[in-house]
């Protein structure tokens, strides 16, 4: 059977109008809609053979028509037409993008929350960790005679620092002359490189030097480790139960229990778009059996030094595809755009001698 210009008018106006209203669509609405000067009574036979075909679906004999998951992506692949952000829409994700943080995390945190707002469904964001990451600064600050903090810049600008204390005496001198050691020999070195590197150090440095730089790149060691895991979060998933399909909680219950569950949720290992920048996922193109019912938006962007990124988005799949990616290709291209920035130069050693988030 043809899938003729008729039919795919007629499946884009059911899709469109099914997004909006959330309720099947009849032959009669179609044919105002559709813009086609033809009967009810022949829309209903397009609608048969699109049923037939695999594109619609009846949920009850005398209801209307609803998109079955073949049906959205024809919608998605051929019909749908992109859309553009108005100037406000575009102005708003650019001012919320341009509060930068240091924090990788907080920015995934800040995106999802954002992205979430925006499209009124459940977001998620992740970070796919990179095996190129390397330190690139180090700076010791004396606090006292026992006691001292690290603070590490890292090849995608992250910075983290601890405090560390320790059962040798320590003074601002030999934390500089430390401090330069440690930049000279342990910059721009990988997870893998350090360890020769520090059984190289062993055999040189001088009295005590040794243990407290031993201490400072075991720090360096677990944070280049905490990275190349990645990062995932999700935010906003009571959105859900905003929207018809989840009215029921009995129905709902299950997929909020795996949303809200970011240690195990299989979104974490979804596969970022390769020469795409965007992707969607619609019911059963989804690997968890939690997802079957739903569609996934995804879009990807650069963190720099091998590492990528992907904020996305979850719902029904009577969801507003074109808004929702014209949304999130506006953020991930924001996002893109904020780490590019923020690895042209790294910034000067800090003055303070307080940090805020020093931690045990």
């Amino acid at each position: 059977m043809e899938l003729t210009d008729r039919k795919r008018k007629i499946l884009r106006a059911l899709v469109e109008t099914y997004i909006q209203t959330a309720e099947p669509v009849g032959s009669k609405s179609l044919a105002e809609i559709a813009g086609l000067k033809i009967s009810s009574a022949t829309i209903r036979n397009e609608l048969a053979d699109l049923t037939t075909m695999g594109y619609l679906e009846q949920p009850h004999t005398s209801a209307g028509r609803i998109p079955s998951p073949k049906g959205y992506r024809l919608y998605v692949n051929e019909l749908m037409e992109k859309q553009k952000l108005s100037l406000q829409e575009t102005q708003q994700i650019n001012d919320a993008l341009k509060n930068k943080m240091q924090q990788l995390d907080q920015v995934l945190d800040q995106a999802g929350k954002m992205v979430s707002q925006m499209t009124n469904y459940p977001a998620f964001a992740l970070s796919a960790g990179s095996s190129k990451l390397s330190i690139a600064r180090y700076d010791l600050i004396f606090v006292d005679q026992r006691s001292f903090i690290t603070v590490l810049m890292t090849s995608n600008r992250q910075v983290k620092n601890k405090l560390i204390r320790t059962s040798l005496d320590v003074n601002e001198p030999q934390l500089q002359l430390l401090s330069t050691l440690l930049n000279a020999g342990f910059t721009g070195k990988t997870l893998e490189e350090m360890n020769p590197e520090l059984m190289h150090i062993a055999e040189h440095a001088p009295g005590n030097s040794f243990a407290l730089i031993s201490l400072v790149v075991s720090f360096a060691m677990e944070a280049l480790e905490e990275m190349e895991s990645g990062s995932f979060y999700t935010t906003g998933v009571s959105h859900l139960l905003e929207h018809p399909e989840y009215q029921d909680l009995g129905k709902a219950q299950k997929l909020l229990t795996y949303l809200s569950d970011e240690e195990d949720s299989q979104l974490a290992q979804l596969p970022i778009p390769g020469g795409q920048k965007t992707k969607i996922l619609i019911g059963p193109e989804n690997v968890a059996d939690e997802l079957k019912d739903t569609s996934v938006v995804l879009a990807s962007y650069d963190i720099g030094d091998g590492m990528k990124g992907v904020i996305g988005v979850v719902g029904p799949t009577r969801m507003d595809y074109a808004k929702v990616m014209a949304k999130l290709s506006a953020v991930a291209d924001g996002l893109g755009k904020l780490f590019g920035n923020a690895a042209e130069q790294l910034p000067p050693p800090p003055e303070d001698n307080s940090p805020e988030d020093s931690k045990e």
